[in-house]
């Protein structure tokens, strides 16, 4: 039996302002992100471990975030209906219910964050 690559090897999430962008998104999944520089440009990298897949925040000019795009699925952790919570309190905005997905695949919800973009959220379980 052969097992499958892993596809998926990173994501990046545009800002605006990178530092609004950091704060944002470190209350919302209350988790400290790495800040770093890669080429010039700042970078906030999500903490993982291999063989997950790591994405960041970035800041380009020529990477304008909008609600457009690949959608990104970041983990709802606890539980989609907590991390909602936390985004609201962090200045982004809930967009549209939290679906439940068939065959026991979980719950998604999505969200526009503070820079514009739309991002979804999973989690096994809720409530």
């Amino acid at each position: 039996m052969s097992t499958s690559p892993q596809l998926v090897a990173w994501f990046e999430i545009p800002s605006i302002d990178f530092d609004r962008a950091v704060r944002f998104y470190e209350a919302a999944l209350d988790a400290p992100l790495n800040r770093q520089e890669i080429g010039g440009q700042p970078i906030a990298v999500f903490s993982y471990e291999e063989p997950a897949t790591g994405g960041a925040i970035v800041h380009n000019p020529s990477m304008p975030p909008g609600a457009n795009g690949v959608t990104v699925y970041l983990n709802a952790l606890p539980n989609v209906d907590a991390a909602l919570a936390r985004i609201e309190r962090a200045g982004g905005k809930t967009d549209g219910p939290v679906i439940k997905l068939p065959q026991d695949i979980g719950y998604i919800a999505f969200f526009t964050d503070t820079e514009g973009n739309r991002v979804g959220l999973h989690s096994r379980t809720n409530g």
